[in-house]
């Protein structure tokens, strides 16, 4: 079988039969694309001809194939179109008009010149809904202001909240704005289409998310306590600042392995003090708790660290504290509760042979997504898109490659 004649993954999921276009690159963008086309979506990526999307050349290789894409393009059809020749815009158009949802990341001054703004996708498919990310937002006085994921984690306050109290603010070691962005607008667009499907007046809809919005929500106290105390919270390691919590920290093992525990409620702190030896009565309060909190975080760094490992985390099991090893890739990989929940599943790819990658997160068990493809090959689907679902000649299409326009 043909990948051509393949049946996708509107065969099953929540999402079978929904229709997607994505002007949108990098990762905000693809990232909610990605979430719908997971769960059963149609979901056309559209990339420019001859480069692609600018994920496809971002980070490590296998014998020159880059690995990234294979994850953030899976299960999602991939067509070339470049959008500065006229014509091509009005192919986008046609596609605009076959989707139920248009993604865009372009600046603003692009998506007005090239008819993929609010207005002009409103004219041209009246019940689509439109999600426009942008760094600043469409209503900001910054709008056509370029931005990216980590300008956007910047500006939330969550940098500001990350890293030791006498050290510099941290990003986190991936793109955390971006893909919190990519979720939120994914979930946006359910709301909208929920909408849809149950207003008779339903008129389209337009999702103005910008980057630095999602994690900005997230963070739920940090303008209420400036607004009512006058307070600016700050870093506090890996404490929580505003949290009642005793114990939340890493704890370097005997044997050079890092151990997070957290006791986040009167009973678990007080399995750490009888742990570490001491009297519980005294520890019976959160005011006690909070007051010893440094000793605590200090007795256990010190028990940690005359203990390996395994010894530390049997102990805890014993305890009842809550704690777990520091994963890095290789421990997901072999861990016995990621295989369990068979968040890792083997997907067969032209390039590389069988790869492993996340499974379909959330996991519905009545109807579940699947994975039928990894990242496609640049403009893989040109043809099925462009001939049989949007209806194209044989002689549209050969203007369109004879311009380069495709």
């Amino acid at each position: 079988m043909s990948d051509k004649d393949k049946p996708n993954a509107t065969g099953q999921g929540q999402l079978r039969g929904l229709k997607v276009v994505e002007f949108a690159h990098v990762v905000a963008g693809p990232l909610a694309g990605s979430m719908l086309a997971d769960q059963g979506a149609d979901v056309v990526h559209v990339e420019p001809p001859g480069a692609g999307d600018a994920a496809r050349a971002m980070g490590p290789r296998r014998d020159g194939v880059p690995l990234w894409f294979k994850v953030s393009g899976r299960n999602k059809r991939s067509v070339t179109l470049d959008l500065h020749h006229e014509a091509a815009r009005a192919v986008a158009h046609r596609l605009v008009a076959w989707a139920d949802v248009v993604i865009v990341t372009l600046r603003a001054g692009r998506l007005r010149s090239w008819g993929l703004d609010w207005e002009a996708v409103h004219r041209i498919n009246p019940q689509a809904v439109l999600l426009q990310i942008s760094g600043f937002g469409a209503t900001s006085s910054q709008a056509d202001a370029p931005g990216f994921g980590k300008m956007g984690e910047a500006r939330s306050g969550v940098v500001h909240l990350t890293g030791s109290p006498d050290g510099p603010p941290v990003h986190t070691g991936f793109s955390h704005g971006d893909a919190v962005t990519g979720l939120m607008g994914a979930y946006a667009v359910l709301a909208a289409l929920h909408r849809r499907d149950h207003d008779p007046d339903f008129d389209g809809e337009w999702i103005d998310l910008a980057l630095f919005e999602p994690l900005f929500r997230l963070v739920e106290w940090q303008v209420i306590v400036h607004d009512q105390l006058g307070t600016v919270p700050q870093r506090s390691g890996n404490q929580l600042a505003v949290a009642p919590a005793a114990v939340i920290n890493t704890y370097r093992s005997r044997d050079a392995q890092w151990i997070t525990v957290t006791s986040a409620t009167l009973r678990s702190v007080r399995n750490v003090a009888r742990l570490l030896g001491l009297p519980e009565e005294e520890f019976a309060t959160s005011e006690q708790q909070h007051a010893r909190r440094g000793e605590l975080d200090d007795g256990l760094r010190a028990w940690v660290a005359e203990r390996s490992e395994a010894e530390c985390l049997e102990a805890f099991a014993r305890a009842e504290v809550v704690a777990s090893r520091v994963f890095d890739a290789a421990d997901i990989a072999a861990d016995p509760v990621y295989a369990e929940r068979e968040d890792i599943v083997t997907v067969a790819d032209p390039d590389l042979g069988e790869v492993r990658m996340q499974a379909v997160i959330p996991h519905f068990r009545q109807h579940p997504g699947r994975i039928w493809r990894t990242g496609p090959a640049l403009g893989q689907d040109n043809d099925l898109v462009y001939r049989d679902w949007l209806g194209l000649s044989d002689e549209e299409l050969a203007a369109l490659e004879k311009n380069d326009a495709v």
